[in-house]
């Protein structure tokens, strides 16, 4: 059972129980570069208000998303093309944020420092 405390916290009982449902939106079809397919997935960004889920494919070199209802393959959205320090290359990313106003990634590389 939940119970508000005041408007900033929420007490979660010891006795609470919760609806299991899940669903797996990306990856679960082995470990490779398709675009159904993650291969050490390190960071995750959702999108507010439409529920899209951005993915760092850190072995695949890319940054990776699915829409809010699409279970059966992602949409490469930077790098996925080689390991490498190119404009259109990856090295190793491990994170990524989603900076609305400028309409822009923010990808923290594991051998790039930072790419906006």
């Amino acid at each position: 059972m939940l119970t508000r405390q005041n408007k900033n916290k929420i007490n979660i009982t010891a006795n609470a129980t919760w609806t299991q449902n899940g669903v797996t939106i990306a990856g679960g079809h082995g470990e490779d570069d398709a675009t159904n397919q993650l291969n050490w997935s390190h960071g995750l960004f959702v999108i507010d208000h439409d529920q899209t889920v951005v993915i760092v494919d850190r072995s695949n070199h890319r940054i990776i998303q699915w829409k809010n209802g699409d279970t059966t393959n992602g949409q490469v959205v930077a790098g996925g093309k080689g390991e490498g320090n190119g404009l259109h290359q990856l090295d190793r990313p491990t994170g990524v944020l989603i900076n609305k106003e400028a309409d822009s990634l923010i990808i923290c590389d594991a051998e790039i420092s930072l790419r906006l």
